[in-house]
């Protein structure tokens, strides 16, 4: 699809409810005794699969709307396959559902498979085989990708992990399973990532312990959350978010954002570069931080960004690349070589789209650098590579360019956000 240029972004938006808590939502209620009522839920391709592999594994999930689900827990070590078979569960795209699933199932009776699309099954899963298996879980992959193959146990025993690269995933794959370890399991951060999953545990009653640089969780007998209030995405707002501050004359406020501190990190680089986003209404939603973002457009200047800046926002560094590209000056990006095992190489398909709309950037082993052109760039054709950051990214690219951008699969927002184009094209004025 081809979306054309705007003059300014201008009105009133909320964005579906947060991609990686309704992930959790499902998958904790899942081992929680009793019911929980999820509301706000995230409906998208990667959280419908997370439905999907829950149902597979025993557990009813009622869904009276479709930002509402009602999830009927089966307890901490009462996942099973559906009728004492082992067929795969199929996590589609969705790498938070594989990972985190196979903590999860470690601690569990029987033997499991978790496999996913040809996209899903390219990116590493070795690195939450290895803490599990010396958790005692018997896990294989074919050469560190999935399908993964879970031998669980109700031998678990807790461990002391350092993460050898910071990863939210894989932090919450090792302290899912230390619900049902023998003793306490640590998990020690480089850098802190989102911290979703201890949260959630901790209301729902898990003895977590959290400090600056790691998380503590003992083994539960018991969970129970009742009901969750999910957040709008924050990764689903950033692309309002810049584009708004790249038109001139644009007026637009997002309601009922995510504003976890481990997440908002791509305010505090917008900031550094001149941006106005103006944050009001802050409050608590089960405690996760929530609050309205109100944006004006504004010229931006450059910046660099660091790999101790990359876990808190990791998602958006796209759009980072676009802004930076239409900032005054050059701005480089390093310490984010973890963008090359995302759906797509990102880096490479950050670097090719952009160029490819008349932007100018270069790739780096881990990161880019970008020359800042304060102009709006000309437009043209910029492939999605079935990535849904990418292809929003490549919206953004068309609303502030001269003669728009056809999004080559375009489709692949349905991944995280079905109504992206719509709710875009709702305020963008031309």
């Amino acid at each position: 699809m081809k979306v054309e240029p705007a003059g300014a972004l201008v009105g009133h938006i909320a964005v579906p409810g947060d991609k990686s808590i309704s992930h959790r939502a499902v998958l904790i209620g899942a081992l929680c005794d009793g019911n929980t009522t999820v509301r706000g839920f995230g409906r998208a391709a990667d959280t419908e699969s997370t439905i999907a592999a829950v149902r597979q594994l025993g557990v009813q999930v009622d869904e009276p709307a479709i930002d509402e689900l009602v999830v009927h827990g089966v307890g901490v070590r009462g996942l099973t396959s559906v009728g004492g078979q082992t067929p795969a569960v199929d996590c589609g795209n969705a790498g938070t559902l594989m990972r985190l699933l196979a903590g999860i199932l470690a601690g569990q009776q029987g033997r499991f498979e978790l496999t996913g699309d040809d996209s899903l099954r390219s990116r590493p899963m070795d690195r939450i085989a290895e803490p599990l298996q010396r958790m005692g879980a018997g896990v294989s992959t074919i050469d560190g990708h999935a399908p993964l193959v879970i031998e669980g146990t109700d031998a678990l025993k807790g461990i002391d992990y350092a993460l050898p690269v910071a990863s939210a995933q894989v932090k919450s794959a090792v302290l899912l399973a230390g619900l049902n370890a023998d003793g306490a399991t640590t998990v020690v951060e480089p850098a802190p990532t989102r911290d979703h999953t201890e949260l959630m545990l901790a209301a729902a009653g898990a003895s977590v312990r959290r400090r600056p640089s790691s998380v503590s969780i003992e083994p539960a007998g018991r969970l129970e959350l009742g009901e969750i209030a999910v957040p709008g995405d924050f990764s689903a707002a950033a692309p309002f978010v810049v584009a708004a501050t790249l038109l001139a004359g644009s007026e637009l406020t997002i309601h009922d954002v995510g504003l976890n501190p481990r997440r908002t990190g791509l305010l505090d680089v917008l900031e550094r570069m001149g941006a106005r986003v103006t944050v009001f209404n802050r409050r608590k939603v089960g405690g996760e931080l929530v609050g309205d973002l109100e944006v004006h457009s504004a010229e931006l200047t450059a910046t660099d960004i660091t790999a101790e800046d990359v876990p808190r926002l990791v998602d958006e560094l796209p759009l980072f690349a676009l802004a930076a590209a239409v900032a005054r000056g050059d701005s480089r990006l390093t310490g984010a070589g973890e963008l090359r095992l995302k759906e797509t190489d990102r880096i490479e398909s950050v670097t090719n789209g952009l160029k490819a709309v008349g932007l100018r950037i270069r790739a780096r082993d881990d990161g880019f650098e970008v020359r800042g052109v304060p102009a709006r760039p000309t437009g043209g054709r910029m492939s999605s590579d079935g990535d849904h950051r990418i292809a929003m990214l490549a919206a953004v690219a068309g609303l502030v360019s001269r003669e728009g951008v056809e999004v080559g699969d375009a489709d692949a927002v349905a991944i995280s956000f079905p109504g992206f184009y719509d709710l875009l094209d709702s305020v963008s004025r031309r």
